[in-house]
């Protein structure tokens, strides 16, 4: 079987059940037929879930064709009211259900009549947005239908809380490291004796978001999702926040600076003390994170003027760009992300510290440039770490999308200052370093499970003709020895002594099956 096509970001359903489930006691309901249901499982999977997953698909038969679905759907809806007593049933239909152009927002009506828990149907386009983005916009749905109520009810208090307070919004379930990173910001945010009010959606409870006001200002650690619930509470309520993701220890540092420029302009309308988190950064940067003393080691120093190609989504991929460059040293070649509905400020954060950038959601295109490139180490998806392994270039995971690999057992943030000791190691342990590189030369590569021959040398008892050594040649230099040295293998086993074209040709197939 062969990878036909990949999708950096899955469809638009998938991201309106992330959010849901991320909340406390709400439910999730996919119009769906069957095979769209995949979500529960993945997420139960990866996510390491004791309870299941509250999302339930209304399954889109040939009897629902025939009589249209109006029906299943509502009894699905008052079905899991009856049975889960949730606070919010969404509703959400697949991009094959879509197609069907049935009034589900009549549904919901018909449902929100009987059903004893609020029911609202997911506003997206599930043919115009990708997960990332329907994630983005249901998230921004969710708080403004339950501070919506809560404006005509009459019950939203206009208070402030009494001590600095900050919203952290745009965790949720499924994200790359998002539960190492809440716990890391939950400790920063405690040594700067910043009250968190409410992380959303993740561990939230839609009956709290009416007291999302209530906090001094909010904090989007990654842009792709909660930067336009932020954009709504400031158009609003006149929330400020910060979209800086506290990656690295410089962006960390802006990070604190723009935390204390809000408590302290919020602090003069309220009388209360400023504060001066400047001796915090300087001994979190000097004694907590080693990264700053690595990148000035004659180790960090062995990878100045390596090549390396970053790709991801665009908080992750301009922020290891930065890092890679500004802070270790490291020459960054081409710099991309598939977040083409980010690409303007995903340019202008990057342009200065890269060859080249790439915006593209093709993968077939991020490997052509990698073959072009040939880097010493990539730095992107679990899509590029398999580029890397067929080019047998390494690779370092660093965003989305997540692999069983990304939800790590020990404690592994990105954000923050223990997560730039994380970053550092990573970016490290990723290039084939010093020695390493004098043993691969010697020794033809330190992977010997199979004898290759009675003698680790390649060249002896085989003859190259020379259209076939031609052929080799043409080869990028990073994958000629791993092709030679397969080709030897498969001559050997053949009993070949002259190696062809053909023979080269002959191994490749048999390899590659």
């Amino acid at each position: 079987m062969k990878l036909a096509y990949w999708m950096y970001a899955g469809p638009a359903h998938i991201g309106t059940l992330r959010v849901a489930t991320s909340f406390k006691n709400v439910h999730a309901i996919m119009h769906a037929p069957l095979g769209d249901d995949y979500f529960n499982v993945m997420r139960s999977m990866l996510e390491r879930e004791r309870d299941f997953t509250a999302a339930t698909a209304s399954i889109v038969d040939r009897h629902v064709l025939a009589r249209g679905s109006q029906e299943r759907v509502v009894d699905n809806i008052l079905r899991k009211d009856k049975e889960e007593h949730p606070d919010l049933i969404i509703l959400t239909p697949t991009c094959t259900s879509s197609i069907l152009q049935e009034d589900l927002q009549n549904f919901v009506n018909r449902a929100s009549r009987i059903s004893d828990s609020d029911v609202i149907f997911a506003d997206v386009d599930h043919y115009q947005v990708n997960e990332i983005q329907a994630a983005d916009r249901t998230l921004e749905q969710v708080v403004q239908y339950y501070l919506d109520r809560c404006h005509r009810q009459e019950k939203w208090d206009q208070f402030l809380t009494d001590a600095p307070s900050v919203n952290i919004i745009g965790i949720f379930t499924l994200g790359f490291h998002n539960q190492h990173d809440c716990r890391e910001l939950r400790r920063l945010l405690r040594d700067l004796d910043i009250e968190i009010n409410q992380i959303i959606p993740e561990g939230g409870s839609v009956e709290d978001l009416q007291n999302l006001p209530k906090a001094w200002f909010n904090l989007i650690p990654y842009r792709e999702v909660g930067l336009m619930t932020a954009v709504y509470l400031n158009k609003e309520y006149g929330m400020p926040y910060i979209s800086i993701a506290p990656m690295g220890a410089v962006d960390m540092a802006e990070w604190i600076r723009q935390i204390q420029k809000n408590v302290n302009t919020l602090t003069l309308s309220l009388s209360n003390k400023r504060v001066d988190y400047e001796p915090y950064i300087d001994g979190q940067t000097r004694f907590v994170s080693q990264a700053a003393w690595f990148s000035r080691s004659i180790d960090c120093q062995n990878l100045t003027g390596k090549e390396t190609v970053v790709f991801g989504d665009t908080t992750h991929a301009a922020s290891i760009t930065k890092i890679l460059v500004r802070e270790m040293g490291i020459r960054v070649s081409c710099a991309g992300t598939y977040c083409k509905h980010d690409a303007e400020w995903f340019k202008e954060q990057i342009q200065d510290f890269c060859d080249e950038i790439l915006i593209t959601d093709d993968h077939a295109e991020v490997g052509d440039m990698i073959a072009h490139i040939e880097p010493s180490a990539i730095f992107g998806t679990q899509m590029e770490r398999h580029i890397g392994k067929r080019l047998d270039i390494p690779c370092g995971v660093i965003s989305a999308p997540v692999h069983i690999q990304n939800f790590p057992l020990g404690y592994r943030p990105f954000l923050g200052y223990e997560g730039t000791n994380q970053i550092a190691d990573l970016i490290y342990n990723s290039f084939a370093l010093g020695m390493e590189d004098h043993l691969l030369d010697i020794f033809g590569g330190h992977d010997t499970k199979e004898i290759i021959s009675k003698s680790l040398s390649t060249d002896i008892g085989l003859i190259w003709n020379p259209e076939s050594r031609l052929e080799l040649n043409k080869i990028p230099r990073f994958a000629r020895e791993k092709v030679e040295r397969n080709t030897e293998k498969f001559a050997r086993q053949k009993g070949i002594e002259t190696i062809t074209v053909e023979v080269m040709y002959a191994a490749k197939e048999a390899f590659n099956t």
